[in-house]
C-alpha cells in the first residue's frame, strides 16, 4: 500500500518580504506541510534561510509540519540548531563526506524524523545502505541550489527503484520529490512512486491554489 499523496509547498518560491504571509497562504490552501530549503552557498551555490527564520515562522503562529531540507556542505553541524528552532523533518545529502548515519541518528535523537536525499547525478544505489534508518528519500529532479528550473524525467527511473527497494523490505518512509514538479509532472512521479511532492513556482502563481493542493491530493495511495 502506497503512502497517501502529501503536498510540500516550498517557502523558497514565496515572498520573502513577507515569509509569515507566505506560509499562511500554504496553510489557507488547506496543505499541513511547509518544505523549507536550507542553503550554505557552498555545496549549492545559493544562500536562503537559517534556523532562526522556522524560529519566527513558530512564532508568527504557523503550525505547519516543518519539512526542512539541508543543502548543506556540513549538516552535521547545525541539525540540533535547525531542530530546536522547530524542525519537525530535517533531510540530509548523502553527497558530501561526513557521519550520515550518525547524523539521521542525531536527528532522530534530537526528537525529529530525518530524511536522506539524492542529487539527478547520484544513484539510487548511494543510500541503499541507510533505507532503513530514514523516515523520508528525497529524489532532486533538478540540480539543487535555485527554484524554477525544468524537471529532468529522467529521474522517474530512479524514483521506480527506490520504490521496489521500499516494498521488497517491506519500509514505510515516504519518497518525496523536489524540482520543477507541477500539475503535468507530479503524476508522472506518482505513477513511478513518489507519494511526496515539493512545488515552489507551480503551487505559489496557481490560479487557485487549494485547486493545485486538491489535485495533487488526488494522486492517492494505491
Amino acid at each position: 500500500m502506497r503512502n497517501a499523496s502529501i503536498l510540500a509547498p516550498s517557502l523558497l518560491a514565496g515572498d520573502h518580504a513577507n515569509l509569515a504571509a507566505s506560509a499562511r497562504l500554504v496553510a489557507d490552501a488547506g496543505a499541513t506541510w511547509l518544505h523549507l530549503d536550507i542553503m550554505d552557498g557552498h555545496f549549492v551555490p545559493n544562500l536562503t534561510f537559517g534556523p532562526e527564520t522556522l524560529a519566527a515562522l513558530h512564532r508568527a503562529g504557523c503550525t505547519l509540519f516543518f519539512d526542512t531540507h539541508l543543502m548543506l556542505a556540513e549538516p552535521h553541524r547545525y541539525v540540533e540548531a535547525f531542530a530546536k528552532a522547530g524542525a519537525d523533518l530535517i533531510s540530509i545529502h548523502i553527497e558530501p563526506a561526513y557521519d550520515h548515519a550518525g547524523t539521521l541518528a542525531q536527528i532522530r535523537a534530537l526528537g525529529c524524523q530525518c530524511g536522506i536525499v539524492l542529487n539527478p547525478g547520484t544513484p539510487a544505489d548511494a543510500v541503499r545502505h541507510l533505507l532503513d534508518q530514514v523516515d523520508l528519500v528525497l529524489v532532486m529532479t533538478v540540480q539543487p541550489g535555485f527554484g524554477g528550473q525544468s524537471f529532468q524525467a529522467a529521474m522517474t527511473e530512479k524514483i521506480a527503484t527506490l520504490r521496489r527497494w521500499r516494498d521488497e523490505q517491506g519500509q514505510t518512509w515516504r519518497l518525496e520529490v523536489d524540482g520543477g514538479v507541477d500539475l503535468r509532472t507530479a503524476p508522472l512521479c506518482h505513477a513511478a512512486g513518489a507519494d511526496t511532492f515539493v512545488a515552489g513556482t507551480a503551487f505559489f502563481k496557481a490560479p487557485d491554489r487549494a485547486e493545485f493542493l486538491r489535485n495533487i491530493s488526488a494522486l492517492a495511495g494505491d
